[in-house]
């Protein structure tokens, strides 16, 4: 049985003084596997997902990699365990790609010294990666979409993360960059938790599914069992109908109100 890499236990978060956004919540995931969150908007998934790498501070739970609290941690610490890849992303287009990947390596600084040999090498390595060395010297400004978020991907891989946390990686992006990203990110070998819109690249590409609506946990496990036809019309109030494709044998999730 694969190592818990991380752990949420009775995760609860709400803003101070006001009512509970996210309620409690606890899942573990395995070494190397990858986790989807899914939800209706307003479910609560970007809330998890803040909590997870140390943004917010629980208002009840921990978040444990391996078995460790993150916030018994020091910032540094956190931050060389637990890469995230945002939906924002940066606005200093005067930097290039190879500059942007380089500041994976800040949680392994030591006061004010600079980069090193093997920092370069970390840096190269991930470039190789996500296939950018033929971008290192480019603009980020000059990238499309798809090729942006490769680049982001590569500075959570410059950190040497044992989990990487990414927030809607297919966001604005279309079909085939879609697919690009997520065949790329399942290929890395982390630990990863990412949050998705779409039912059926969660289906394709995770190896566990939690499905979160309006800040409740409804069910956690391999896609396969636990996005049923009756769960999916709950969590987001269409109704939902699934076909076995062929010769594949996978589901295919299909929606209407």
């Amino acid at each position: 049985m694969n190592k818990t890499a991380l752990e949420a236990c009775n995760l609860s978060w709400g803003p101070n003084g006001r009512e509970v956004i996210l309620h409690e919540t606890s899942f573990k995931v395995g070494a190397g596997r990858i986790l989807g969150v899914v939800g209706a908007n307003g479910a609560g998934k970007s809330t998890l997902l803040r909590l997870l790498y140390r943004y917010y501070r629980p208002r009840t739970g921990q978040v444990l990699v391996d078995g460790e609290d993150i916030h018994a941690m020091g910032a540094k610490a956190a931050a060389q365990r637990i890469a995230a890849v945002l939906q924002e992303q940066p606005t200093d287009f005067a930097l290039n790609v190879r500059e942007i990947v380089a500041l994976g390596r800040t949680p392994h600084r030591s006061g004010l010294s600079g980069y090193g040999a093997r920092d370069a090498e970390i840096v190269t390595s991930a470039l190789s990666k996500l296939d950018l060395c033929g971008f290192a010297d480019r603009s980020f400004g000059t990238l499309s979409g798809g090729e942006r978020q490769r680049v982001m991907v590569a500075r959570a891989l410059a950190q040497e993360p044992q989990i990487l946390i990414l927030d809607e990686p297919t966001n604005h992006l279309d079909i085939r960059h879609q697919l690009e990203v997520l065949t790329l990110i399942r290929g890395l070998g982390l630990t990863i938790i990412t949050s998705l819109h779409d039912l059926n690249l969660a289906n394709t590409y995770t190896d566990d599914v939690l499905v979160l609506s309006k800040g409740h946990s409804l069910a956690f496990g391999p896609p396969e069992t636990v996005l049923s036809e009756e769960l999916i019309t709950r969590a987001f109030h269409v109704n939902a109908r699934i076909e076995r494709l062929e010769p594949s044998g996978e589901n295919h999730f299909t929606y209407h109100l």
